[in-house]
């Protein structure tokens, strides 16, 4: 009986020390997105807000792609957009993607497990201002993925991207 409860209290131990590793940290600089509705990890009230330095945490992924609002191959850098709603434990089907100036598109869940879907911080090696379509741009692997170059998924395509909601 001993033998069970330590290992229970060893199981225990154990799971919330994982689950505090996994919580997420307040953005110690200026918030650049905010993510709000079906979310499990949040950092400021009912949201979880992330600052430059902790989307730069995130693993980054590079895309190398043609788009119609730019003359030949543009590099676009960030995180992948899974890995963002991973950090904030996102559980809906569908996000509300919405800009600065406050244009929204809709993204559904399954775009972002099926797709390598960047949420840009970087284009060229620069850091997006706003004046640059910054801070965030949504952009999706249009190089490896030629059936993604239709009006539709363009229109995903939000720049200037401060807030995602997820319902």
């Amino acid at each position: 009986m001993l033998a069970i409860a330590c290992r229970l209290s060893l199981i225990c131990a154990l799971s919330l020390g994982s689950t505090s590793a996994l919580a997420l940290d307040a953005p110690a600089g200026h918030p650049i997105l905010t993510v709000a509705g079906l979310i499990a990890e949040k950092n400021a009230g009912r949201e979880a807000q992330f600052d430059a330095a902790m989307l730069d945490k995130l693993p980054q992924t590079k895309l190398t792609v043609e788009t119609p609002w730019f003359k030949g191959p543009q590099t676009f850098e960030g995180p992948l957009f899974r890995d963002v709603l991973k950090a904030v434990g996102a559980q809906g089907k569908k996000l509300y993607v919405v800009a600065l100036n406050d244009y929204a598109a809709e993204i559904p869940m399954p775009d972002l497990e099926k797709y390598d879907v960047v949420l840009a911080r970087r284009m060229n090696g620069q850091v997006l201002s706003v004046r640059d379509k910054g801070p965030l741009f949504v952009m999706y692997p249009f190089g490896a993925r030629p059936e993604l170059r239709v009006k539709d998924i363009y229109s995903r395509c939000v720049w200037q991207v401060n807030r995602i909601r997820v319902e």
